[in-house]
């Protein structure tokens, strides 16, 4: 027996394949020309859409570009609420970001050159990197006060989240200065990584017995 729910329909594929399809077009037109003088109607023309069919699947420009928007501002938040029993959320978010530099994870920054050259040079790009890290922070803070059963998120949940997405801007915008400089992601990964795992231990007397879930 065919089970019809384990795979999407045909047309959740299309859809998924229109969407790749207009991503990869405007990534490589940002990349060879720009992202500030590339237009909506130019990455229709060569993704085969029309232009409307850009803006249904991205209605902000800037996440034509960054298609990983959803996972940047929710990865924070969802390691929190996926934290083994026993596990802090400190403790969590130690492991995901030390296990997402060996992998080498695009949401802590890595990407091609060309890619981070793209994002250095536009202002609308790096206001958007920002607000998007900027989410992740609110959305981890929620996080958090559901950890706690503190709702409405207060005071010592959102310094929490403060100290916690610091860290993890501090690593991104340290693997992207490196991937500026022309540096390959191996050697990237083994010059972050400790660093990343002391400013950690830092604050383990601060948050180490916070948000412990229980056992």
């Amino acid at each position: 027996m065919t089970d019809t729910g384990a795979t999407p329909n045909l047309r959740e594929l299309n859809k998924r394949r229109t969407r790749e399809a207009i991503s990869h077009a405007a990534t490589r037109l940002f990349i060879e020309q720009g992202f500030d003088r590339t237009t909506i109607a130019e990455v229709a023309a060569v993704a085969g859409v029309a232009k409307m069919t850009v803006t249904n699947h991205f209605p902000r420009k800037e996440d034509l570009f960054f298609d990983l928007h959803e996972e940047l501002v929710g990865r924070l938040a969802g390691t929190v609420a996926g934290r083994a029993p026993g596990e802090s959320a400190l403790a969590a978010l130690r492991r995901d970001c030390l296990a997402g530099l060996n992998r080498h994870d695009a949401r802590l920054g890595f990407a091609d050159p060309a890619f981070a050259r793209t994002v250095f040079d536009s202002p609308a790009l790096v206001a958007r990197l920002r607000e998007l890290q900027e989410q992740g922070e609110t959305a981890l803070a929620e996080a958090l006060a559901e950890a706690v059963h503190e709702i409405p998120v207060g005071f010592e949940c959102r310094v929490a989240a403060a100290l916690l997405a610091a860290v993890d801007r501090a690593v991104f915008a340290e693997v992207f200065r490196r991937t500026l400089a022309g540096e390959e992601h191996v050697a990237i990964a083994t010059a972050v990584r400790p660093s990343a795992a002391r400013a950690y231990d830092r604050l383990e007397g601060t948050l180490g017995g916070f948000a412990v879930r229980e056992a």
